[in-house]
């Protein structure tokens, strides 16, 4: 059975005194109701990490980042190093989330060397696949989504998806209010699943398949009950404690 991982994403949101809160009210929420199975992790801002760090320690929250530079060190005015967010307290960082290919222009070859940064400096990356709206009704999920993951495995092998984590977020479902189906969340995360088989089985196994995309309290348990669905990374529900702590139980229930 795979341990279920209820992520949240807090993009470009909140100032100190609202991280504080957020991530306080999310530990306090935890510590009174635990959950048994689920791996809760938070992501915020790279200046809010290791606010978030210290409020999370001595508890099982990880922490995680939003994004990271591919190089290790040097002259990158701005950039942050997979070994700087581990100082920072990071255990898990985002690789090629739809935003950051839409906003940023990053491409799969950028995606695949962030993906090899993050496994070299031992972070657990969570790798973002997804379609638009176009690309879906043109019957090109599975192209775009595959071609998202081959460019990683032709970059680290099979093998260095054995403690990674993939998120499947299709882009026209991000932020609208409008999820896909439970039905289509499982059409592509059990093609992803045949997709790792095919060159390991054990991978394809034990890999934790995230849906995010719309995830909300009504419809969480229907997505998280799927087969191959592991949990959610999660947006704006994440920035109400309330709403997290109830996917994060959701998440949880889903274990038998």
């Amino acid at each position: 059975m795979r341990k279920p991982i209820v992520a949240g994403n807090w993009k470009m949101n909140g100032n100190l005194f609202r991280v504080k809160a957020l991530a306080g009210e999310i530990v306090r929420g935890l510590s009174v109701n635990p959950v048994r199975e689920c791996e809760v992790v938070l992501l915020p801002t790279f200046v809010h990490l290791t606010t978030a760090n210290r409020l999370a320690s001595g508890t099982d929250i990880a922490i995680g980042s939003q994004d990271l530079d591919e190089r290790n060190e040097g002259a990158v005015t701005g950039g942050i190093s997979a070994s700087i967010l581990k100082d920072a307290g990071c255990s898990f960082a985002l690789c090629g989330h739809s935003e950051r290919r839409t906003l940023f222009a990053e491409n799969d070859n950028q995606v695949a060397s962030k993906f090899a940064a993050a496994i070299d400096a031992g972070l657990i990356p969570i790798l973002c696949l997804g379609e638009t709206l176009a690309q879906r009704e043109r019957g090109k999920t599975a192209d775009v989504v595959f071609a998202q993951l081959d460019a990683v495995l032709e970059r680290v092998g099979f093998k260095g998806f054995s403690r990674a984590v993939l998120a499947y977020e299709p882009i026209w479902a991000i932020g609208t209010g409008q999820s896909a189906t439970p039905e289509q969340v499982e059409e592509v995360h059990a093609s992803l699943r045949e997709r790792l088989a095919k060159g390991s089985s054990e991978v394809a196994e034990s890999i934790r398949i995230l849906y995010g995309g719309s995830v909300r309290v009504d419809n969480a348990l229907r997505l998280f009950a799927n087969e191959n669905v592991d949990g959610g990374l999660i947006g704006g529900a994440a920035l109400d404690s309330e709403s997290f702590l109830k996917i994060c139980h959701k998440a949880d229930a889903t274990v038998c």
